[in-house]
């Protein structure tokens, strides 16, 4: 009896905990919503009282947005790209082998993470002014590397620390040349990782903001960078309708790899070899 009351009451507080989280993340989504296809809302009102989607159809007609939208996509899928290219070789030497010196290179790795962004972003900046990377998209791509390479390299090396070389080894003893054996043995047995890696470095890229800023220099204009110049602005509509234009594309990206984000993806991809 007091064991089926004690699991009751754990089914309980997980459901309610599980509601409350709900309600915490839909929440402003639901907000952002109500604002950008309504108007006259005012307060006490709980509800506006006109709905309307001219100012929303407005805002994607901008000009400005729609660079900004570009931008931010083009920065993000090649920060993303190449944080898998450069950081598989560091993923791949962490996650196989065992060597001394290993913890205090993963420690080095993780340093970019924990050190506040203003301070490489300032350093960087000196640099690029010196080299002409300052207020190019080149060079907000490579500053994006700073945070977004860790979690690349960490999400590999976990893959490849539950990787068999052993199949590598195999396709060689048959006869298959190593792009031969990269492309048909290795990728696709470390897929769903590269996949949620890539995704990483993609949301990590996508919602920049001060090392855009501090390297852009203002010529190179973001969705984040656009969306801190309306808050200042004050007008909730537009406010909420950039908001959810910021949002929608992760949501979109989650949902299209979400397959790979779990251990049943990993196996199905797994078992097609």
């Amino acid at each position: 009896m007091n064991a089926s009351l004690s699991q009751s009451i754990s089914r309980s507080a997980a459901l309610i905990l599980r509601v409350t989280l709900y309600i915490l993340l839909l929440a402003p989504i639901v907000i952002f919503l109500l604002h950008a296809f309504s108007t006259r809302w005012f307060f006490p009102q709980v509800l506006p009282t006109e709905w309307t989607i001219e100012p929303f159809l407005r805002q994607i007609d901008n000009p400005r947005i729609r660079s900004a939208l570009a931008e931010s996509l083009w920065i993000a899928l090649l920060s993303s790209g190449l944080s898998i290219v450069v950081g598989y070789p560091a993923a791949r030497t962490l996650g196989t082998y065992n060597f001394r010196g290993k913890g205090f290179i993963l420690l080095f790795l993780f340093l970019p993470t924990v050190v506040p962004p203003i301070v490489t972003g300032l350093g960087l900046n000196i640099l690029f002014l010196r080299i002409g990377l300052a207020g190019t998209t080149l060079g907000v791509v490579l500053v994006h590397l700073i945070p977004v390479l860790p979690y690349a390299v960490f999400t590999l090396s976990s893959v490849f620390s539950r990787y068999d070389p052993n199949y590598e080894h195999q396709a060689m003893v048959l006869g298959a040349g190593r792009w031969r054996i990269f492309w048909t043995v290795t990728l696709p047995l470390i897929f769903p990782g590269v996949v949620v890696a890539t995704l990483f470095a993609f949301l990590i890229s996508w919602s920049q903001y001060l090392l855009t800023f501090l390297i852009g220099g203002g010529r190179i204009v973001t969705l984040p960078i656009l969306l801190f110049s309306t808050v200042s602005g004050g007008n909730p509509t537009t406010i909420a309708i950039l908001s959810l234009i910021f949002i929608a594309p992760p949501i979109i990206v989650i949902i299209a790899v979400s397959r790979y984000l779990t251990s049943d993806g990993l196996l199905s991809q797994t078992g097609r070899l």
